[in-house]
């Protein structure tokens, strides 16, 4: 049998794995060459890095730092001659928080400074707080009931004896010398690994009128798997409700200080716990701080060793009440021939408090940033509108998100659906850290696979390699999903994320790096340019259902 010589070219594309696909799926090749020239050799990226952060940072949603980084990057946006740039209000939110000044010391029997951080939405203290601390140790617990019997014993045990104490509120951690580097890449095994599709869950039955959480880490994995939204909310008022319990309990008891330990982090680094809410009307902690555990175990010590010492810790700190909505930072370039149709790109603008924010999430919102300076610097013509959103709440679950979804494209809790849902083409999202982009998650999306493996090709010698069927959680594309807009997050190298600087007092400028952002930017701007004009929309999986509803609210 004889072939042309085109059939046996495309024959044996086809053995090789090479997908064969529409001409408007090919990518631009000079398109990709000058948006790569332009994002590595005039990149501004680390300039947005230092306003967002070293000018603006911490971000808590409804703080100074918050509103002046958002109000800079519409100055940007409009400098750049980007269409629409605004602040767009979403609401009620709740309580912004700052700090103005924080200090600890150890002042006797010898005097060093205290490594810690104020705790967010923590009152200040009344003037320099002087004295002794108490141990006063209550067990956390994740499993909630055995929490509720833990709080009513600590209630029992220390009432009328706290009055006027400065508490550790923990045992003293046991700390592990560090056996691995903090900063870690992914390897070709483990892109190798995240590209496989997961193993199916069985379902499991909940109880959905008193939901709990299994102990059982496979049952636990199938809970989260398959508990709908409202079981899911319960279980975090329940959490916050112990909380408030805790707090209320603390203060009425006449607290003046609460010490915690930083809940890991070790070598100065502090992950602090939270304590404090941005939600307007419910109990406010007594001040209270974390300290690095080495800091937290030596004053621990000299407690069990009873050595006379004091202690010195100042905070001062408020609360931004004048509003309770929020807002989310949006900017366009206008499209073409398809101009009433969108290509939403976003990063959560908001951050923790003890650092600046610099890799949660000041990372993806350069990104972002530099991808519409880039497009609109090269002046592509782009059929579609390019929308950038950042958004606000996104730490206190995708609040500034979800608000956006559903103000514009649909309620996932009844999928009613506006207008604009069916003119959205994606929403790109960048989230995890610092680290380089290695690939796409489809969230469940199978059929964008041959589009988007041909897009990523072009960025192979750049470490850009890998899709997975695989959804992500934790972030912003998960409000577009929830209403059967097509949403991803890219794969990135996790760095120190999870070591050291994800809500750390360590995240910070400096554990930025700024290759690795350069080379998401022009990957994200390509994806952008050649989601903009291809020919369709890309495609969606079926419509969700809306979610189930709670029984004891019918």
């Amino acid at each position: 049998m004889k072939f042309f010589p085109v059939v046996q070219i495309l024959l044996g594309l086809f053995a090789l794995g090479v997908p064969l696909l529409p001409a408007q799926d090919k990518p631009d090749l000079l398109v990709v060459h000058r948006i790569r020239q332009e994002a590595f050799q005039n990149s501004q990226v680390m300039n947005h890095m230092f306003y967002l952060t070293d000018v603006h940072g911490p971000r808590l949603t409804n703080s100074p730092g918050f509103r002046a980084a958002a109000a800079w990057v519409v100055e940007q946006a409009n400098q750049w001659g980007l269409g629409e740039a605004k602040l767009e209000e979403w609401g009620p939110y709740g309580r912004g928080w700052s700090t103005s000044h924080f200090s600890a010391h150890l002042v006797e029997p010898q005097y060093a400074p205290l490594v810690g951080v104020p705790l967010s939405w923590t009152p200040g203290t009344a003037g320099v707080v002087s004295g002794t601390p108490i141990l006063a140790p209550l067990q956390s617990e994740s499993d909630l009931e055995r929490y509720e019997a833990e709080l009513e014993k600590y209630f029992a045990k220390y009432k009328g004896k706290l009055r006027d104490q400065i508490i550790l509120i923990r045992k003293p951690p046991r700390l592990e010398t560090q056996q691995e580097a903090a900063e870690r890449r992914l390897t070709s095994e483990d892109l190798t690994s995240r590209a496989e599709a997961p193993e199916p869950l069985e379902p499991i039955a909940i109880d959905l009128e008193n939901p709990t959480v299994p102990t059982d880490p496979d049952e636990r994995r199938r809970f989260y798997a398959y508990a709908p939204q409202f079981v899911l909310q319960k279980l975090r008022s329940q959490r916050e409700e112990l909380l408030h319990r805790l707090n209320r309990f603390l203060v009425s008891e006449g607290v003046r200080l609460v010490i915690y330990p930083a809940r890991r982090g070790d070598g100065g680094t502090i992950f602090p716990p939270r304590v404090g809410s941005y939600k307007a009307g419910v109990p406010d902690p007594p001040p209270s701080i974390a300290l690095t555990p080495e800091h937290y175990n030596r004053i621990a010590r000299l407690i069990e060793k009873e050595v006379p010492f004091r202690i010195e810790v100042e905070v001062k700190a408020q609360f931004q009440d004048e509003t309770l909505d929020s807002i989310n930072v949006v900017a366009e370039i206008p499209g073409g021939s398809k101009s009433d149709e969108l290509v939403i790109i976003g990063a959560h603008l908001d951050s923790w408090a003890p650092g600046t924010g610099a890799t949660d999430n000041a990372a993806g919102s350069a990104v972002m940033m530099e991808v519409m300076r880039i497009l609109k610097a090269l002046d592509l013509q782009m059929d579609r509108t390019v929308r950038m959103v950042l958004w606000g709440g996104e730490e206190q679950g995708l609040l500034g998100s979800k608000a956006y979804v559903k103000q514009h494209f649909a309620d996932p809790e009844t999928m009613e659906r506006k207008p604009e849902h069916d003119r959205v083409s994606a929403y790109y999202n960048v989230d995890n850290g610092t680290g380089k982009i290695r690939g796409v998650y489809l969230q469940g999306n199978d059929m964008v696979r041959p589009i988007f493996q041909t897009w990523l090709a072009q960025f192979k010698d750049l470490g850009a390699t890998t899709l997975t069927i695989r959804d992500t959680r934790g972030t912003d594309h998960l409000s577009f999903d929830a209403v059967g807009i097509p949403g991803f997050q890219f794969i990135q190298d996790p760095v120190e994320y999870s070591t050291r600087t994800h809500h750390s007092n360590m995240d910070v400028y400096d554990r930025i790096q700024p290759g690795d952002l350069m080379q998401a930017s022009a990957i994200v701007a390509s994806f952008v340019y050649h989601t903009a004009n291809r020919e369709q929309l890309l495609p969606r999986k079926p419509l969700p259902k809306p979610w189930p509803k709670d029984p004891k609210a019918e």
